[in-house]
């Protein structure tokens, strides 16, 4: 209704049969339909290939396509453009007609392509949903009382900033249920964006062997915007660890095998990226504020 009200076009008969005649308005509804899915389709794929992003959890190509074909709805700002464009009344008019056109084509579109991913999803199996390798109070890094009677997990990477901002949520979970809660850190670094995130695992475990895991976990967090070698042997030097004993543990790689086996267990529990979170032994779907996790803590 906006869109016909500002298109300023009497849609009679005659105005539609020079429309349907126009190359003005054949290629503006090309540009909106074929253009706009093509451009989107075509340009994030791409990105995706070179490393350049990924597409969000739950999301595949055919959904990808259908939001392209989407976008090709235009109103205010195409017909401002048209408005721009076109010093004769006639064209103008044919134009605005195009993004009408295109415009109503494309929304039909993008529902037809919106349903066909949606059949395709279902017709996918259903990827796991329960954690690979129950929490082990030997093998993990665990806050909070070991015998708890409610449990969080986190597959993170201390590159990642999504995993940084949850640092914040954990912090307000536990003081919101304090003994009630083990909250539960496993690795999954992304080597292929994040270059250094394996480095800084690692560290935090050589750190963990001289007991001080969760304190490089937090410094590691804390400094997640430079890590490199000098910055993690900074952060053990200002812990006072075993300065030796820990850059011995790194050039051998004593501790790649935890980091690998925690690898292992997010790759079994389908998990698709970093921050991932299991309640109990659940994953979490959704949102990863505190009022959500806190929800899903206390069903």
């Amino acid at each position: 209704i906006f869109a016909l009200a500002n298109a300023g076009v009497a849609l009679n008969g005659d105005m539609l049969d020079r429309a349907l005649g126009s190359s003005v308005t054949l290629g503006v509804v090309v540009g909106l339909v074929a253009g706009k899915l093509l451009g989107i389709t075509l340009l994030s794929l791409g990105a995706t290939k070179v490393g350049q992003g990924r597409l969000p959890e739950g999301v595949g190509v055919s959904h990808l396509i259908a939001g392209a074909a989407l976008a090709g709805i235009g109103f205010t700002v195409a017909l401002f453009i048209a408005e721009l464009a076109f010093d004769d009344a006639q064209l103008r008019e044919e134009a605005k007609v195009g993004v009408l056109a295109g415009s109503f084509i494309a929304a039909l579109l993008a529902t037809a392509l919106f349903q066909l991913a949606a059949r395709r999803t279902k017709a996918k199996p259903e990827r796991p949903v329960t954690l690979d390798r129950p929490v082990d109070p030997d093998v993990d890094h665990i806050l909070g009382p070991v015998d708890a009677p409610l449990t969080l997990v986190e597959f993170g990477d201390y590159e990642c900033s999504f995993c940084g901002r949850a640092t914040g949520v954990v912090d307000e979970l536990r003081e919101r249920f304090g003994d009630r809660l083990r909250y539960v850190y496993r690795h999954l670094p992304v080597a292929d964006k994040h270059p250094n995130a394996q480095l800084a695992a690692e560290a935090a475990e050589a750190a963990s062997a001289q007991g001080r895991f969760w304190e490089m976990h937090d410094r590691l967090f804390d400094r997640q915007d430079d890590l490199n070698w000098d910055v993690v042997v900074d952060e053990a030097q200002a812990l006072g660890l075993d300065l030796d004993h820990f850059i011995d543990d790194l050039q051998e790689r004593v501790h790649e095998e935890h980091v690998r086996v925690d690898v292992e267990s997010a790759h079994a529990s389908s998990v698709r990226g970093t921050p991932t979170f299991f309640v109990g032994d659940r994953r979490h779907s959704g949102p990863w504020d505190a009022g959500s996790l806190a929800a899903a803590l206390e069903a």
